[in-house]
């Protein structure tokens, strides 16, 4: 039956059917049971269907698909048409649809190949292949249409383009074509305009766009998109897109332009995020964005322009009579003006939010952050961000204002406050980046504002730590430093709050080193924060580490000074030994502490931990870095020891001539280090004041640089004058 030399149009084609033929009575008659396939016809270059016995394989149907439409498609499993040879109605019922679907796809894709070969190209084209003119805009010509479009090479598609764009009724007729399509139910062609307008978007061209785009044929394009023949039911984007979605105007626009510009971007956002999502590639998809990109720039542009509909705007914002639904709609629309504001220019955009700050926004958005609607509040941060990511200085000029700080109150309030964990992400970056001293521009403003941080919230940041903590850190905490009330009004913090907290302290020490170093050491700040390593969760506990390991980057030595007078480490050993042999997050990062530690050569923090905390790391003495600490340790000790040995070895009777006078100015100075050590200690247990301190320590020097004259003479004139210089500075100071 079927040609050998030739391959099956089908693999795995045998599809179980009934065939049928309608008698002169009208009724069916059961031809039999058998199996159909789509092949070539023996000694012919036609497709046919056959129909072979499934009990004796004798031919019980072989018919030769022809171009006319006589085939129609009923109940998903029969298909039925009428043979001009026999002049009689055929029938296959298929056992399964999945198997008529099969069949009836090979029917029509043989079909159109008839229809392509029938037509005569060369009304279309030239010589040389180049296409002339387009088909005419009818149903019968819709194959041909549909070969040129998906079928023409790169010369022919720019040459199509052409044509489309200068036939003005082209997408016209073709629109009327697919509704007539549609009231029939013509499923064949609907999935060829489908296949038609998808080839021409897939053309990607500019000027098409501007016509397919338009008010008049965007709904029925977007129409035509939902016959797709690769998705088994019709898509209901019109019904979606008419009942569905809601266009609400937080101020009247009056503008048509800008109406229809705002309906434009929504739809062609639509037709690429849903419609066509799967077929578009991604050099249409960036053309389709730069529409987009196009549409928001001018809507903003002539919005921006127009000075009464922005001066209604935040009228109506700052009515007390304002619904609080209107308000959070209106909210919501400046949140999307501002965001859509990043399609202008960098100097219109810089422009535009100093005109919204003129008219108040910042006012609006304290109010916004006091609701409880914790979206509303989310809707309030954002705007914020756009601000700081356009120009930190235009916050930061409003919060040191007299009226703007208690906007920057309402921010430390939020950082603290649980409003969830993306809510805690948006106000740490606000205060993060109001706080951050590398801005180029506005040193003036940003110390005002880091001023107001440090005078007025910073401690309250510090309590929420405290007070978060196990209640035995917190008594011998306010027992330490006398501030009992800190155990008053314990509210349970989140984690994450903590960690955040935690993370703007560190962010603090870097960027704040010197105003952060009086706080610390005048607050006990330090002490407070390590009562987070006795938090159950051991990323808090990290984060405590990481905040020591960020104040030893400092290398400032009354720092270090207050680690080990305070025994300030021993929460971390504590929590490094309780730990164990778990190789965590935990483990790495005391490690790494102590690596740190080792590197820069702290001499004073060897002494201190090995000297205090070696019985308790011993066990831990195979680790590399606890044996690296240890060593350096004992080098310290034997460096020490070094300098003693030397200094009892030197003869003093070698060049004694020489050497009398800087073995006994030597002498001098280092028993006056140690008065000045012991005058330092009594100093700060009598807490003495500033002007006493500076009068001790004027008489110090001029006892001392009178000394020196008496034992030196002319050898220390330039000593003489820096101790001058010294005492003059201190009598200034005071």
């Amino acid at each position: 039956m079927g040609a050998p030399d030739r391959s099956p149009a089908t693999s795995n084609s045998m599809q179980r059917v009934k065939v049928y033929r309608l008698n002169d009575d009208g009724k069916w008659d059961d031809q039999g049971t058998g199996h159909v396939t789509v092949d070539y016809l023996e000694r012919s270059e036609e497709l046919g269907l056959c129909v072979v016995d499934e009990e004796d394989s004798e031919t019980l149907l072989l018919h030769r698909i022809s171009s006319d439409d006589i085939y129609r498609k009923q109940e998903d499993t029969i298909i039925s048409w009428r043979d001009p040879e026999y002049s009689t109605e055929l029938a296959l019922s298929f056992q399964e649809t999945t198997g008529c679907s099969y069949i009836w796809d090979h029917i029509c894709n043989a079909q159109r190949n008839l229809h392509f070969n029938s037509l005569n190209n060369d009304t279309f084209h030239s010589m040389n292949s180049e296409l002339r003119e387009l088909p005419a805009i009818e149903l019968s010509t819709l194959p041909l249409i549909l070969k040129v479009v998906t079928e023409s090479g790169i010369t022919d598609q720019m040459r199509l383009m052409e044509l489309i764009v200068a036939n003005q009724d082209f997408f016209k007729k073709l629109m009327d074509i697919f509704h007539i399509c549609e009231d029939l139910e013509n499923l064949d062609g609907l999935h060829m305009i489908y296949k038609i307008i998808r080839g021409i978007i897939m053309l990607n061209r500019s000027q098409i766009f501007e016509k397919i785009f338009g008010d008049e044929l965007i709904m029925d394009i977007i129409g035509s998109l939902e016959y797709d023949p690769e998705v088994d039911h019709v898509q209901h984007h019109r019904n979606f897109l008419k009942e569905h979605v809601i266009f609400k105007e937080a101020i009247p626009i009056k503008d048509p332009l800008v109406l229809s510009k705002i309906h434009q971007t929504y739809r062609i956002g639509y037709l690429k995020d849903v419609v066509l999502a799967r077929v578009l590639d991604e050099s249409t998809i960036a053309n389709l964005n730069s529409i987009i990109h196009a549409n928001n720039a001018l809507v903003v542009s002539l919005l921006k322009d127009d000075n009464t509909f922005i001066q209604e705007l935040f009228v109506k914002l700052k009515l007390p009579t304002t619904s609080e639904e209107s308000k959070k709609n209106l909210v919501h629309f400046l949140h999307e003006f501002c965001s859509l504001s990043k399609n202008l220019q960098m100097v219109q955009q810089l422009r535009l939010f100093r005109d919204l700050m003129n008219e108040g926004i910042f006012d609006v958005i304290a109010d916004v952050l006091q609701s409880p609607d914790k979206k509303f509040v989310l809707t309030g941060t954002d705007i914020l961000i756009l601000f700081l990511n356009q120009d930190p200085n235009l916050l930061r000029s409003y919060v040191v204002r007299k009226e703007g700080i208690p906007l920057l109150g309402l921010l430390v309030e939020g950082l603290i406050t649980d409003f969830g964990e993306e809510m805690h992400c948006q106000f740490f970056e606000i205060l993060r980046c109001l706080l951050d001293s590398y801005s180029l521009s506005g040193a003036a403003q940003r110390e005002a504002v880091v001023e107001i941080f440090y005078e007025n919230h910073l401690g309250k940041l510090i309590d929420v730590i405290a007070v978060s903590c196990p209640s035995e850190g917190l008594h011998t905490l306010s027992n330490k430093i006398g501030h009992s009330s800190v155990l008053k009004n314990q509210s349970i913090v989140k984690p994450e709050i903590l960690s955040n907290l935690c993370e703007l302290l560190c962010f603090c020490v870097l960027h704040h080193p010197y105003k952060i170093k009086s706080n610390f050491l005048v607050n006990n700040v330090i002490d407070k924060v390590l009562l987070l390593t006795q938090r159950k969760e051991k990323y808090l506990v990290v984060a405590a580490v990481r905040f020591v390991r960020t104040i030893l980057s400092r290398h400032d030595d009354d720092l270090v000074n207050h680690f080990i007078k305070n025994n300030l480490l021993k929460p971390i050993i504590d929590a490094f030994i309780a730990n164990g042999n778990r190789y965590n997050l935990l483990n790495s990062a005391v490690l790494d502490l102590f690596e740190y530690i080792c590197k820069e050569n702290l001499k004073s923090l060897f002494k201190y931990i090995v000297g205090s905390f070696w019985n308790q790391l011993v066990q831990f003495e195979h680790l590399a870095t606890i044996q690296s600490l240890k060593v350096k340790y004992e080098q310290c000790l034997e460096d020490f020891s070094t300098r003693g040995t030397t200094t009892n070895v030197l003869d003093p009777r070698k060049r004694i001539e020489e050497r009398a006078l800087e073995k006994e100015e030597e002498d001098y100075f280092n028993g006056e280090r140690n008065r000045n050590l012991f005058l330092f200690y009594v100093m700060e247990l009598l807490q003495v004041t500033l002007h006493e301190v500076l009068n001790l320590v004027v008489d110090l020097l001029t006892m001392m640089m009178k000394r020196t004259m008496r034992t030196t003479g002319h050898r220390h004139e330039n000593n003489q004058k820096q101790w001058m210089k010294m005492k003059d500075h201190c009598i200034l100071s005071g």
